[in-house]
């Protein structure tokens, strides 16, 4: 195969984000159940060097500030020489899930970044 296709990046993002949930004690399932719902409404994706199918790739991902309403987050895309193939980030917003209203980032969640 070729390249990768440059839609599966933020796919790449997704699972990133998803693992580091995980990886901090915070499942989007454990979100989703206490009536939150964190939809992405931006993504910004910087293409550096061509990834090619089936090649290793680990993902960096920062937050730089305490979430509020929504949360940034950065990624670094990153081959196994650490040769950097790919930059961005995603915003996605806290909202109720009955109301689709925004609501605060969950205390549990907040307190778990801030001692990060």
């Amino acid at each position: 195969m070729g390249f990768a296709h440059h839609s599966h990046y933020l796919n790449y993002f997704e699972m990133a984000r998803i693992e580091w949930l995980n990886s901090i004690g915070f499942s989007y399932a454990e979100l989703e159940q206490s009536g939150v719902v964190m939809p992405v409404v931006s993504a910004n994706i910087n293409f550096k060097s061509p990834a090619f199918f089936d090649d290793p790739l680990r993902i960096k991902l920062t937050i730089e500030k305490i979430p509020r309403a929504s949360i940034k987050i950065d990624y670094v895309i990153v081959d196994e020489l650490e040769k950097e193939i790919a930059n961005g980030s995603t915003t996605l917003a806290f909202l109720n899930r009955e109301t689709n209203r925004p609501i605060r980032c969950p205390q549990r969640l907040l307190e778990i970044i801030e001692s990060l």
